[in-house]
């Protein structure tokens, strides 16, 4: 087995699940990091792609399970990890397939009771459970550099947490249970969202009044009225590319579990409720997949780069 890049790490069989903008990098940071990484995605293509750079590409989920102790799942939300865990009607599934002890690594954005409750059910199984979020964007996922929000007992931290290291550059350990890392997910995507609405109707308004939106952008990200989503999204307005690097449906999503986080204690959440509807209206438009920048294009009567 090939020794760690860094010379610390023991390399281990570690499987990933989805290859998407971040779990495509998260994937190679642990290769990096001296790890066989077993990988799987609907997507039999990418799986494929990664193999060719020395990964290994598993063809069922339950493969991938036997041979790894860490299995980290990039999926999109609960149903689709759900369904990696416990969804193989014709065959193993990849709970029933991991070896008691294994550590199973939630990455995905999810309501955090939802996530409290995974962890009792794959305990029951005798498997560990990290709630482990994450945030960053493609560009820090690939280069290992992401942050990750997590919290799981210290068995599965003792078992995984050079598996987390191997991905990003902060780790934050927010519990010693399943679910606080969901919940400042959660925080996070409030944050997010709103910035990305804010930005949209910023420019939309500077477009509306004529303002040179190349101008307006570099005045703006020089200025106390700039944000990272500012920065990064309305680049994307400016290049006229809505590819879906995170897509209008995540922020749907996303919102929809801040307000059902926030009307569980009957907690007002005023700009939340707004950018939610900003961007069900942009789903609705028929700009659900584009980038989540699209939400510019709910604004009438301005012409867009």
């Amino acid at each position: 087995m090939a020794e760690p890049a860094d010379g610390n790490m023991e390399a281990r069989h570690i499987g990933v699940i989805g290859l998407g903008a971040m779990g495509g990098g998260m994937a190679r940071s642990l290769r990096r990091a001296g790890h066989r990484v077993h990988v799987f995605d609907v997507r039999r293509e990418a799986a494929e792609a990664f193999a060719a750079e020395g990964g290994v590409a598993c063809t069922s989920l339950a493969e991938l399970g036997a041979a790894c102790d860490v299995v980290v799942s990039v999926v999109v939300n609960a149903a689709q990890t759900e369904a990696v865990l416990f969804g193989q009607a014709d065959g193993p599934s990849l709970a029933a397939s991991l070896k008691p002890g294994s550590v199973f690594v939630m990455c995905s954005t999810v309501d955090p009771n939802w996530s409290i409750a995974l962890e009792a059910r794959l305990a029951a199984l005798g498997l560990l459970y990290i709630d482990a979020p994450i945030s960053g964007g493609a560009a820090k996922a690939a280069s290992g550099e992401m942050t990750m929000m997590t919290a799981a007992t210290p068995e599965a931290y003792a078992r995984a947490g050079d598996t987390l290291d191997a991905m990003a550059a902060k780790v934050y350990r927010l519990g010693d249970k399943a679910g606080a890392g969901s919940q400042v997910k959660i925080i996070n995507q409030l944050l997010a969202g709103v910035h990305i609405a804010a930005a949209a109707e910023a420019m939309a308004l500077g477009l509306r009044a004529g303002v040179d939106p190349a101008s307006l952008y570099e005045v703006i990200t020089h200025s106390a009225g700039n944000s990272w989503m500012f920065e990064n999204r309305m680049a994307h307005v400016l290049a006229a590319d809505y590819t879906p690097l995170s897509a209008v449906d995540i922020f749907v999503k996303d919102l929809g579990l801040v307000l059902d986080m926030a009307r569980a204690s009957k907690f007002p959440l005023p700009l939340s409720s707004t950018a939610h509807q900003m961007f069900m209206q942009a789903s609705t438009a028929g700009f659900a997949k584009e980038d989540d920048s699209a939400v510019i294009k709910i604004f009438p009567g301005i012409e867009l780069p």
